[in-house]
């Protein structure tokens, strides 16, 4: 048996069961949209592809051997990745990809950016400016903001920060950013059009996330903010105290904590526990349509996508995935619908 294709016929059924609808029209639409899932992998640098809608897992080998951060842009039909490593430092952009649906495809890069970056951890996409999140050290974190033209990619601004990044996220104008190494949650407010150039600048407020120990991934749509918990990064138990919260009405929430405050966990849904299988949750997704968060999971058996539906409903705890699929070295997802 295939087991990738018992993989995706579970993620079908979270897309398909969750987008139910007795009206023709939304049915219609239902019929012609199309789900896709994309992971990375520091094993390798592949991306892999999971096609929700037709029942198909593609492997696309690219140039890099490792990567981490990828962003899937419809109008030209590309995916970016943040490559790492000795000698792959930089954006690789690889266009024209949504026809190729074979199990395995080699990739030439199509154009890159500068070789700069030294230890990317995320990718948010604002309009055609690229913002990889790359951690110094236990104290400091750079954002490189790219912008994208013409086929290309060149960097605009490199903006300095009094901590360790890790997972970003844009909301509106805003990039929410993870601080990493503590349970805290940083936001920069026009974050664009308030640092033009090249700044060492500190973040507009910073809150903590009761509850959660090391937060890594982050995950934001129709209200709702996704953050990954890896609890201790190694050690005995490393592969199973992982999780992650649900926080509906984020914006309202966030407004309502003071700065240097605490998000109480009662206002939270948490998810973790052995039947999780998450230990080391680097990465998430969130799809609020189907309620549904896929995890980058990486202690876990070498590397695992998972998913869980109903998040918002289902009330948190040790609840089993829905999705439990092996690949190794995962590192980062993008989830894209239309």
């Amino acid at each position: 048996m295939n087991t990738k294709n018992i993989v995706a016929l579970g993620l079908i059924g979270i897309f398909t069961l969750s987008s139910c609808s007795d009206d023709d029209s939304n049915d219609m639409m239902q019929e012609n949209a199309s789900a896709n899932l994309y992971a990375t992998s520091h094993a390798n640098g592949n991306v892999t592809r999971y096609n929700l809608t037709t029942n198909s897992v593609t492997t696309f080998n690219t140039s890099a051997s490792d990567s981490e951060g990828i962003y899937y842009d419809p109008e030209s039909d590309s995916f970016t990745i943040a490559t790492r490593g000795m000698t792959q430092t930089s954006l690789q952009t690889y266009v024209g990809i949504s026809d190729m649906i074979t199990a395995t495809i080699n990739l030439s890069v199509d154009f890159s950016s500068q070789a700069i970056l030294q230890n990317p951890r995320d990718l948010a996409v604002s309009g055609d400016f690229y913002v990889v999140a790359d951690s110094q050290n236990a104290n400091a974190g750079r954002f490189f903001v790219f912008e994208k033209s013409n086929g290309s990619m060149t960097l605009s601004r490199t903006i300095t920060t009094d901590f360790s990044v890790w997972g970003i996220e844009f909301v509106g104008n805003d990039l929410y950013a993870v601080v990493d190494n503590t349970n805290e949650l940083a936001v920069f407010t026009n974050f664009l059009s308030s640092n033009p150039a090249n700044a060492t600048v500190s973040a507009s407020k910073r809150i903590a996330i009761e509850g959660i120990v090391r937060t890594h991934g982050i995950a934001f749509d129709g209200g709702t903010l996704i953050m990954s918990d890896i609890a201790a990064a190694s050690g005995t138990g490393a592969d199973t105290d992982g999780g992650f919260h649900v926080i509906t009405n984020f914006l309202s929430k966030f407004n309502a904590t003071a700065n240097g405050g605490t998000l109480a966990v009662g206002q939270q849904i948490r998810y973790a526990g052995s039947a999780t299988l998450m230990g080391n949750p680097v990465n998430v997704e969130y799809d609020a349509e189907s309620d549904t968060v896929y995890v980058a999971e990486l202690a876990n058996g070498a590397g695992r996508v998972l998913a869980f539906g109903n998040v918002s409903t289902a009330g948190g705890g040790n609840a089993s995935p829905a999705l439990n699929n092996s690949l190794a070295g995962v590192s980062s997802l993008y989830f894209y619908k239309g």
